[in-house]
């Protein structure tokens, strides 16, 4: 199976190991913004995708997830 995002080699959730990694990061970092900020994770993925620092495979999992519609954290 390939990656959604990259079409390599897929190893978890239909993604390759470092979009995997990104995700993960995502969905754990979701709560401290959630609690911090009060966003949602609509607002959340649109704030990964627009903050300069964040990580490149972090930005492509953000505006996958964003295109598809994912609610929050997989569900």
């Amino acid at each position: 199976m390939k990656c959604t995002i990259c079409g390599r080699e897929a190893v978890e959730n239909g993604y390759c190991e470092l979009h995997a990694r990104a995700y993960q990061s995502i969905v754990k970092k979701y709560e401290v913004w959630r609690k911090a900020l009060e966003i949602s994770w609509k607002e959340y993925l649109s704030e990964i995708v627009k903050n300069p620092f964040t990580g490149e495979w972090a930005k492509e999992v953000a505006e996958y997830l964003i295109k598809i519609g994912e609610e929050e954290g997989g569900t």
